[in-house]
């Protein structure tokens, strides 16, 4: 079975910390094949719905739903979660 960078064609930079290499991480933002282009995806800059301490971040499939307003005022609490919610990698959402 072929790996999605294999047939996109991606660079090896991109391979390297492509979540399909990382199992649990989401996709990348930076990665052309991540884009969202669903009508609800809207970037937010509204500091409260990105800080929101009840969201379940870790359930974000892409890095763009972290900062999509649909994902961050529709998404999942963390109470929700059914296993304990911990993923593999780097938990910080933010590099402040």
């Amino acid at each position: 079975m072929a790996h999605c960078w294999e047939r996109r064609g991606c660079d090896d930079e991109m391979m390297s910390r492509c979540p399909h290499n990382t199992p649990g991480e989401p996709c990348p933002a930076d990665c052309h094949f991540a884009a969202c282009m669903r009508s609800t995806h809207v970037v937010t800059g509204d500091f409260d719905l990105l800080l929101n301490p009840d969201r379940d971040y870790g359930a974000a499939v892409k890095d763009v739903c972290r900062f999509c307003e649909h994902f961050l005022k529709e998404g999942p609490r963390v109470g929700e979660r059914d296993d304990d919610g911990s993923r593999p990698g780097n938990p910080n959402r933010f590099l402040l």
